[in-house]
């Protein structure tokens, strides 16, 4: 008799052989973007080449660094050449990279030139990068210069009402007003009204806004007013001024009423708390 044979056993199949996720062309979609963004480099390496060699002082030195280290060539020049001599308004969150850069720029001349002016445009530099203890100092070297000046005053006076040196900050403001009741169109007035809320009395603080209030209709300035108004008692008063305020608001251009919602939304609230008789 024939003897038994076994049965070949077979390899399992390989799951990957036919699988076209991974043997496949790519999509058609990804293709179309290789080839967009490839096109976008290629056009920003040749811009930067053009205006490296068009306008740069030193464009023999940035021409070979573009043209031999693409695109990481070209990208440094935009960011450290292209960018500054075109005075290019950088977004709000890509400005702290190079604000420090212009910080000592700044710095520099303040200290080579000298006089007021370099010292206020320093102290306002810092001053918008949150440096308030040192834009005070700077603030201070132009006033030890020229003690009238008035951007640095108001400068000055800023900081100190950030660190609530609140007298300081007062006879700053009383000194630009003395010099121009105009200067930044009510703006000083009305920081030194905070003051007087801060150091006199409440009656005293009402009044000198509501002073302010006839010639300044800001509507930070009449909440600050109906506020003291609600305090006192007199919910009428302060009803009134909260309901002229809103009415201004709402007949400013859109644009302009974007900028108080703030003031807006707190007036209604405090409306809705006042008493109805």
């Amino acid at each position: 008799m024939f003897a038994q044979q076994e049965p070949v056993s077979t390899p399992p199949p390989d799951p990957y052989l036919n699988d076209p996720a991974l043997y496949g062309a790519p999509s058609p979609l990804w293709s179309f973007m290789e080839s967009v963004i490839g096109i976008v480099v290629m056009v920003f390496w040749i811009w930067m080449l053009i205006d490296c060699l068009r306008k740069d002082p030193d464009r023999f030195l940035w021409f070979w660094v573009i043209l031999f280290f693409p695109p990481f060539g070209a990208l440094i020049y935009f960011f450290l050449r292209w960018l500054p001599s075109n005075q290019f308004q950088l977004p709000e969150f890509a400005r702290p990279f190079f604000r420090q850069r212009r910080l000592n720029e700044l710095e520099t001349a303040a200290m080579q030139i000298g006089n007021p002016y370099q010292f206020v445009r320093w102290g306002d530099a810092l001053k918008d990068a949150g440096i308030n203890q040192k834009s005070l100092e700077a603030y201070q070297q132009a006033l030890a210069k020229e003690p009238d000046n008035l951007q640095a005053l108001w400068g000055a006076a800023q900081i100190e009402m950030k660190f609530k040196e609140f007298e300081t900050a007062q006879q700053r403001c009383k000194q630009i007003l003395e010099a121009d009741p105009e200067y930044k169109f009510g703006d000083v007035s009305l920081m030194y009204c905070k003051t007087v809320c801060e150091l006199d009395s409440a009656e005293q603080a009402r009044e000198e806004l509501a002073r302010h209030a006839k010639r300044w209709r800001q509507p930070e300035a009449l909440y600050l007013l109906a506020t003291l108004e609600a305090e006192a008692g007199d919910h009428q008063a302060a009803r009134k001024t909260l309901q002229g305020m809103l009415l201004d608001i709402n007949a400013s251009p859109r644009g302009i009423a974007r900028k108080f919602v703030r003031w807006k939304s707190k007036a209604r609230r405090l409306l809705k708390r006042l008493p109805r008789s």
